[in-house]
């Protein structure tokens, strides 16, 4: 493997001007430059990364954990940061929890020994733990994204998903929708919880009743959807319209409707929440409350770099808003 010697040999100038030519750090003339990378080059010269991450404090590389899932949501926020990291000259190094705790602060104990240049955690369950490993670390910066209350310092992305709740009930109650259900995410989970909020508001502001055997909380995943529904279903008469708080839910919905014979929209409307890329493929197509899933992603690694550059001291929260996505799922009731 060559060296900085063997340029310098071939280039007919000092090591020290051959460092300062790779790594420009100073001004060299383009004569001198010009002969150095040809000489480089003619040699497959490849530079340490190690060296240089020694000399910079540097490695170029950012973590990142998220909870495994079959939720697309997540792959969707992940090519974000991948895509972004890629632009900005950066690696990536991916984790799955399996949504273990003791395999979370596994991996973040190793992300950190590896010399990881900033960490994004993107693993809801542990939303209000103590993760002790980040007072050892305390100058890695550290985004976090859809927590509620932490206890560790860090810059928060997250979609707004108490006006997202809010949305998706006041837009049913404009189509004419009067008994309105919602079936919910985990409610210990901050992001399900404000979603549901949104949900209230959205009713309370008409005076609409509101009936517990129409509210039921899921887990996020497709089969929590099936098995809410069927609950609900079994409680008597259903509402003319649900609010399902993710579209992995809807699609669990859609299909213990089908098996029941209740036609949507035409007997029931439903509306979802995300827009991942599958729900305009559904049927019928989801209406749905959009996400800015590759904008979050893109969001987490440049708040990550601005703080590596020293230009933002203070912790932040930076918050996307969700817009309406309207398709065939949510019937006009006259």
């Amino acid at each position: 493997m060559a060296t900085m010697k063997d340029i310098a040999k071939l280039a007919c100038v000092s090591t020290s001007t051959v460092s300062h030519v790779i790594n420009q750090s100073r001004y060299v003339s383009e004569e001198i430059a010009e002969r150095v990378n040809r000489a480089a080059q003619e040699l497959n010269y490849s530079p340490s990364v190690l060296a240089r991450s020694l000399k910079t404090n540097r490695t170029k590389t950012l973590g990142m954990l998220v909870t495994t899932s079959s939720n697309p949501f997540f792959g969707e926020v992940v090519k974000g940061v991948e895509r972004s990291c890629y632009q900005k000259g950066y690696n990536l190094i991916l984790c799955n929890t399996e949504g273990d705790q003791e395999r979370m602060t596994t991996s973040i104990s190793t992300l950190l020994q590896k010399r990881v240049d900033g960490l994004i955690l993107m693993c809801s369950s542990l939303e209000g733990e103590h993760i002790e490993i980040f007072d050892k670390y305390p100058d890695v910066p550290v985004v976090v994204m859809d927590w509620g209350p932490m206890l560790f310092a860090s810059d928060k992305i997250q979609d707004n998903s108490l006006r997202g709740g809010y949305i998706a009930a006041k837009y049913l109650i404009e189509c004419g929708h009067h008994e309105i259900g919602c079936i919910t995410g985990p409610l210990n989970r901050y992001q399900a919880q404000m979603r549901y909020e949104g949900y209230k508001r959205a009713l309370n502001e008409e005076g609409l009743e509101f009936h517990p055997s129409w509210i039921i909380e899921s887990n996020f995943e497709c089969d929590g959807g099936y098995e809410a529904f069927n609950r609900m279903y079994q409680k008597g008469p259903l509402p003319s319209a649900i609010f399902v708080c993710n579209d992995m839910m809807a699609m669990g919905v859609i299909n213990a409707a089908n098996e029941k014979g209740i036609a949507i929209p035409g007997e029931l409307s439903l509306i979802g929440y995300d827009d991942i890329q599958i729900a305009k493929f559904m049927s019928p197509s989801l209406t749905t409350i959009h996400q800015p899933k590759y904008r979050l992603g893109q969001a987490a690694v440049e708040t990550l770099l601005r703080k590596l550059d020293n230009s933002c001291d203070e912790t932040q929260v930076i918050q996307l808003e969700p817009t309406l996505v309207e398709r065939s799922s949510v019937a006009i009731q006259s």
